[in-house]
């Protein structure tokens, strides 16, 4: 039944469409019998409506090139660089684009992790050399413990090993202190590596739009310049945005570096202190 009512709608709809145009051919044929009786008059004045014409024709092509010219001008940066994004070719500058999202979410998953990293050391040392005097290493492992950040973790692993002498203490800051090291600098590589790779896409794509400009000068047997320069023109965008994304990612990966050295001295400073606390409380302890 639906089949039959929706077969009954299209065959309605196509008669009523047939009938409208032929209704509408009816309107055309008369109307071009009346028309072609008053074009012998319409001829002369239009030829005489065509000198008075002409100036307001060369106002009317000044007043378009002004239009267009004002559109160019209010065109926003972010219309504008998709222009170009398209004009490039979305085979190179979608990988380009890519490298750049992906460098972008490690920058910032690094950047996020580096900063819920850095903890105050002088604020921790206080704390652990007060819990040391007060409730001995139980209550400085409770104070490292509460405490996030690499310089904590390093101390609660020194603490930890404070019962076996100051050697392995130090064993045990070291060693551990390479790994939270290892974790600072997790991701940071394939940051460099996005970096090297935008630039050489952009050039292979430049490259690739040269090989096709040239292919279209052979096809059409004449070097125009608008051919060449469209395709050269195509060709450069990559580059461009290339080298765009690389510089982004430089100066974001830049930052991350100097950030994770700060966090290393930090740690290797605050190693030599929790050392120096274990020490002097040792010598406390054996003083009482």
């Amino acid at each position: 039944m639906k089949k039959f009512i929706s077969l009954f709608a299209i065959t309605a709809f196509l008669a009523f469409g047939i009938a409208f145009n032929s209704n509408a051919q009816d309107g055309d044929t008369t109307e071009m019998q009346t028309e072609m009786t008053d074009s012998a008059s319409t001829d002369t004045a239009m030829t005489e409506e065509a000198t008075m014409e002409e100036p307001a024709a060369e106002e009317t092509t000044e007043a378009t090139e002004e239009t267009t010219e004002v559109a160019k001008e209010d065109k926003s940066f972010h219309q504008i660089l998709k222009e170009k994004f398209i004009e490039g070719g979305p085979e190179f500058m979608g990988i380009v684009l890519l490298c750049l999202i992906l460098g972008l979410a490690i920058v910032i998953e690094r950047i996020i992790y580096l900063n819920m990293a850095t903890t105050n050391t002088k604020k921790l040392l206080t704390d652990v050399e007060d819990a040391l005097n007060s409730g001995g290493v139980d209550g400085a492992k409770e104070v490292c413990r509460n405490t996030r950040g690499p310089v904590a973790s390093i101390f609660y692993q020194g603490l930890d090993r404070s019962h076996e002498g100051i050697e392995m203490v130090e064993k045990s800051v070291v060693s551990y202190g390479s790994v939270q090291m290892g974790l600072l600098e997790k991701g940071v590589s394939w940051i460099s590596l996005f970096i090297a790779l935008a630039p050489m896409l952009g050039f292979m794509g430049t490259v690739i739009g040269m090989i096709d400009a040239f292919d279209a000068i052979e096809a059409a047997g004449d070097i125009s310049p608008s051919l060449v320069a469209g395709g050269i023109k195509i060709a450069l965008l990559t580059t461009v945005f290339g080298l765009i994304v690389a510089i982004i990612l430089q100066i974001f990966y830049n930052y991350i570096i100097a950030k994770v050295d700060s966090l290393v001295n930090d740690m290797e400073n605050a190693s030599i202190s929790l050392v120096d606390l274990l020490v002097k409380h040792e010598l406390q302890n054996k003083k009482a």
